[in-house]
């Protein structure tokens, strides 16, 4: 359900940055990440209440161990803003600085892809 929401989100913050024009662009990606920000904490929250509540951890997977949803959501949200990233480093240095702004982009989805793979130190 959260996840259709987040969907139904992103298609109108994008439809808003085609009728409004790149000018806005800077505020509709932080309304967008502030929406998918406040989601995450809510279902920390309700995961962290019915842990407990119940004495052990709730069902599902936790968006800070990388649910689907969660490493949907962030692969979104750094397309996007890759966007105006692509923008400001052509502009700035030219094609160099256009390959620095994606090698950053595709290091920052790299390494959060790739967090569950190293070892957590946990007390359980």
């Amino acid at each position: 359900m959260e996840s259709q929401e987040l969907k139904k989100e992103l298609d109108a913050t994008l439809d808003a940055r085609r009728e409004l024009g790149p000018e806005y662009e800077a505020a509709l990606v932080d309304s967008f990440v502030e929406k998918v920000d406040t989601q995450v904490r809510r279902r920390l929250a309700e995961e962290r209440l019915a842990a407990a509540r119940g004495g052990g951890r709730a069902t599902g997977p936790s968006p800070i161990e990388g649910g689907f949803g969660e490493r949907f959501g962030f692969a979104i949200i750094t397309l996007v803003l890759a966007i105006p990233l692509s923008a400001i480093g052509a502009t700035q240095a030219g094609f160099s600085g256009l390959l620095v702004a994606w090698a950053g982009v595709l290091g920052v989805n790299f390494v959060h892809a790739t967090k569950h793979l190293r070892p957590r130190d946990r007390a359980e």
